[in-house]
Order: C-alpha cells, then sequence, then structure tokens
C-alpha cells in the first residue's frame, strides 16, 4: 500500500436484493448468493448491506423473533470475508420507488390496525400508508387498550426487536462483522414522512402530500397552535393532491400560504416532530447497541425534485423544511452528531443535465448541501445512489461525492465521505462488461490502491459505541437552519473510470461481441 494514498480510500459496499431473506424467513438461494458475495469479494468490495426485516422476522406474533434465515446469510457473508451494514426495516416494502417484493409490516399490527386505523399515516383525504405515523410515539395508554396495542404505541416493540437482535446477534457484533447498524426511521427506512408513495398513484415528479392527518397528530396541532395563541390555525387545505406541481396550488405557489406566519408555524411543527422522532428512537437505539463496536447511521432521502424552485414544495411534504433562507438539513445533521451516528444519504449518482427540466431538479446541489451539512456538524456521511446505474457517468458522479476536492497525494483529502454503498446486487450488475467497470470504480473508490482489510490504515476507528450526548434544546438544533455556503466542490472527479471514448468503445464492442 501507498500508506499517502490509502487516507483517500473509500469502503464500498453492495446493497443485497431486497428479498434475499424471503417472507417465509428462508434465504433465497444459498448457493447462489455465496456465488454472487465471491465475486464482490474478488472485486475488492469491503462489504454489503442487508435490510433486516421487522416484517419477517417477527411476523409470528409479538416478540416472537426467529432470526435463523439471517444467522444463515450473516455467516455467509463472514466467510466470504466481508463487512456488513444491517438495516433495521421497521417498514414495509413495497409501494416505494425500487421496491420489486413485497413484505408487509408483521400480521399481528395490521390486525391492530383493522380496528386502529390511525396507527398509520394519512392524507388529507383520510388515504392511509402502512407506515406507522409517528403521532402514535410516546401516546399514553388509553383506556381498554390491550397490552400488545399499548406497545406498538409506545414504540417498546421497537426498543424489544434491537434488543432481541443485540442478543441473538452478539457473536457478530464481536467478531467485528458489523461495522454499522442503520435505524429505520420512516417509509424506505428514511427519516422522512411517506409522502410520495407510488401505491397510493404518485409519479416523478410529485410534489407528495402531508401526511399528518390521523387523530394523533390533529390533536398535537391543535394543541401547539392552542399553546402559540391561534387556536384558529388549522391543518393545510390547499397544499394539493400527490401528482400536483407548486404553483397549482396555493400553498406552495408564488405569496403561498408556506410564507405566511401560519404556514410557517406549521412547517416548523411538522419538520420538528420528525427531529424529534429520530432524536428519540437513536436514544433508545444507542442505549441498547453502547459498548458494542459499532457505529449507528441514519438515512435522508434524496428529494432532488422541485429542489430549484422557490418553495422546494416536494421537500417539505416529505418533512425537510428547507428554503433558500432556511437550511432544513443541518438540523437533522446536528441531532445526529449527539448520537455519533453517520448521515447516510441518497442520489449521489444523479447530474442535474440527467433530469427533465420541468421538475426543476438540483441533484447536485442537494447532495453539496446535505454533505456539506453533516461535515460542518462535524458527522461522518456516508451515501448511496438512488436508482441502478452500470454507466461510467453514474460512478464518476459518486466518485466525485465521495471526495468533493480530489484526492491528496500527500494525505488525507480536504473532504472525505466515510462510506458509498452501491444500490444494488444484481444479475444486470454482474454480467460481464457491466461488471468490469464495476471493477474499475471499487479501484478508484479506494484510490488506485488494493483492497484494505484493516479499516484503522485508512483512518476509520471502531470503537465501542458511547453513549449518546445531552440532549439539544428545540433552539439549539433550529439554530442550525441558518443557512452557510456548502463546502467547494470540483467540476469532475481525479479518479474517472472514463468519459465518452470509453463509452464509445464499450459500445462498439458491445455491437462486434
Amino acid at each position: 500500500f501507498n500508506q499517502k494514498m490509502l487516507a483517500n480510500y473509500v469502503p464500498i459496499y453492495v446493497m443485497l436484493p431486497l428479498g434475499v431473506v424471503k417472507n417465509d424467513n428462508a434465504l433465497e438461494n444459498n448457493d447462489g448468493i455465496t456465488k454472487q458475495l465471491k465475486e464482490l469479494k474478488a472485486a475488492g468490495v469491503d462489504g454489503v448491506m442487508v435490510d433486516v426485516w421487522w416484517g419477517i422476522v417477527e411476523s409470528k406474533g409479538p416478540r416472537q423473533y426467529d432470526w435463523t434465515a439471517y444467522r444463515i446469510l450473516f455467516e455467509l457473508v463472514q466467510q466470504c470475508g466481508l463487512k456488513l451494514q444491517a438495516i433495521m426495516s421497521f417498514h414495509q416494502c413495497g409501494g416505494n420507488v425500487g421496491d420489486v417484493v413485497n413484505i408487509p409490516l408483521p400480521q399481528w399490527v395490521l390486525d391492530i390496525g383493522e380496528t386502529s386505523l390511525d396507527i398509520f399515516y394519512t392524507n388529507r383525504t383520510g388515504n392511509r400508508n402502512e407506515y406507522l405515523t409517528i403521532g402514535v410515539d410516546n401516546q399514553p395508554l388509553f383506556h381498554g387498550r390491550t397490552a400488545i396495542e399499548a406497545s406498538l404505541i409506545t414504540n417498546s416493540f421497537l426498543k424489544d426487536y434491537m434488543r432481541s437482535f443485540r442478543e441473538h446477534m452478539s457473536d457478530f457484533l464481536e467478531s467485528g462483522l458489523l461495522i454499522d447498524i442503520e435505524v429505520g426511521l420512516g417509509p424506505a427506512g428514511e427519516l422522512r414522512y411517506p409522502s410520495y408513495p407510488e401505491s397510493q398513484g404518485w409519479a416523478f415528479p410529485g410534489i407528495g402530500e402531508f401526511q399528518c392527518y390521523d387523530i394523533y397528530l390533529k390533536a398535537e396541532f391543535k394543541e401547539a397552535v392552542t399553546n402559540a395563541g391561534h387556536p384558529e390555525w388549522e391543518l393545510p387545505d390547499n397544499a394539493g393532491v400527490y401528482n400536483d406541481e407548486p404553483e397549482s396550488t396555493g400553498f406552495f405557489g408564488s405569496d403561498g400560504t408556506y410564507l405566511t406566519e401560519e404556514g410557517k408555524f406549521f412547517l416548523t411543527w411538522y419538520s420538528n416532530k420528525l427531529l424529534i422522532h429520530g432524536d428519540e428512537v437513536l436514544d433508545e437505539a444507542n442505549k441498547i447497541f453502547r459498548g458494542c463496536k459499532v457505529k449507528l447511521a441514519a438515512k435522508v432521502s434524496g428529494i432532488h425534485w422541485w429542489y430549484k424552485a422557490d418553495s422546494h414544495a416536494a421537500e417539505l411534504t416529505a418533512g425537510y423544511y428547507n428554503l433558500k433562507d432556511r437550511d432544513g438539513y443541518r438540523p437533522i445533521a446536528r441531532m445526529l452528531s449527539r448520537h455519533h451516528a453517520i448521515l447516510n444519504f441518497t442520489c449521489l449518482e444523479m447530474r442535474d443535465t440527467e433530469q427533465s427540466a420541468e421538475a426543476k431538479s438540483g441533484p447536485q446541489e442537494l447532495v453539496q448541501q446535505v454533505l456539506s451539512a453533516g461535515w460542518r456538524e462535524n458527522i461522518e456521511v456516508a451515501g448511496e445512489n438512488a436508482l441502478s446505474r452500470y454507466d461510467r457517468a453514474g460512478y464518476n458522479q459518486i466518485l466525485l461525492n465521495a471526495r468533493p476536492n480530489g484526492v491528496n497525494r500527500e494525505g488525507p483529502p480536504k473532504l472525505r465521505m466515510f462510506g458509498v454503498t452501491y444500490l444494488r446486487l444484481s444479475d444486470d450488475l454482474l454480467r460481464e462488461r457491466n461488471f468490469k467497470i464495476f471493477n474499475m470504480f471499487v479501484k478508484k473508490m479506494h484510490a488506485d490502491q488494493e483492497y484494505c482489510p484493516d479499516p484503522q490504515k485508512y483512518g476509520h476507528w471502531l470503537d465501542s459505541l458511547e453513549r449518546s450526548n445531552p440532549k439539544f434544546s428545540m433552539d439549539e438544533l433550529l439554530e442550525a437552519t441558518k443557512p452557510l455556503e456548502p463546502f467547494p466542490w470540483n467540476k469532475e472527479t481525479d479518479m474517472s473510470v472514463g468519459g465518452a471514448l470509453a463509452n464509445l468503445i464499450d459500445k462498439l464492442i458491445s455491437i462486434f461481441i
């Protein structure tokens, strides 16, 4: 190894297929997944990421855990010499962008939902998502509620699930196989509201809808406005529907409600609820995994459409109160800092020029803003691509974001992501031409160095997880909404996997072979 260049090394992980563990709690194909893991190892990949589905592990009943299939999978990963990122996936799979399998919430939860519909997120017209609303966080035990319902409403099921994971996976935690645990905080595991569900007809680039019309959140908002001296204020009724454009609504249009005192109060309350939820769940996760040599992580969604519109409508409906004069992401990074958690962000592969002009997308500026927010709050930032890509342009954009100011041949670069996870392992990725380019991408992520099995050599120290720092006040979190200029980015990566000429050669070869 060149020790100076090794300081530029960014580890690369690969997401395993969503259905690698089937709904019946068995591996999809032991021999097949083993073969694929070995191919990834041969390519120099550092590790893999896997969703650990609540709907599979606890499908038989509350607190009836079955970790058998995941233990077999973890053993296969370990035998192949790869590291592992585990996602505590408390959401359903199906109805989100990229969902190719259907993994519901545990049936016992859905049964409660049959009679208690308001445990699920609800839009203004009463349509419900199969995601538990944050309105149930810390609700009192209502008269007549069963013990199971009470555990659901107080989120103790989530704590018990993570405790069981630690207990049953303790050998993997102690061996160093698991390097981080990403805590699911919402739909697709992301800290956001389910504002753009494909299952309800949303299509890109719709602005989405606010999801705060269940009885719990409605009651909380009513209490909040009353305490603020404005009992006449109501939840928005002019914010449009899923596939609207901002200007077609009274809320997001020019001089819209979002600019009024009432609109600002609502958006602050709506986004603060998300911050509080993330903070409380991560605090519980920290208590459970404290002492383990593992990092916690939380995922933030890359909502790039309408980023260049004044109202940032799609971000606002998802709970990211982000405007030109208000940073919606640095408060999240500040909250994560108290838990020593990694901020994991998406859409690293996207360029503005690849998006339709009508959507006013700004993925490059968004990535720059969010990663800068993390670095300014002194936390580690990681990321992934939002959509599967096998082309050089996509890989080059990820490489640029991984080291925005390029490599430093004399030591650590100015800016470096903690890691990148590639979405996702598939037969398409492993096709000869695609996998050849992917191999080059892995080498460039490693700054042209060979695979390094010792993370300490490239500056990653995996110490025992410490207890979370004291809680920030809401005022302290909201101080971080003050907009700051993002760090500067180079125009192109200095570790390219090839450009237009290489693409042309690839195309010619594909024609004649």
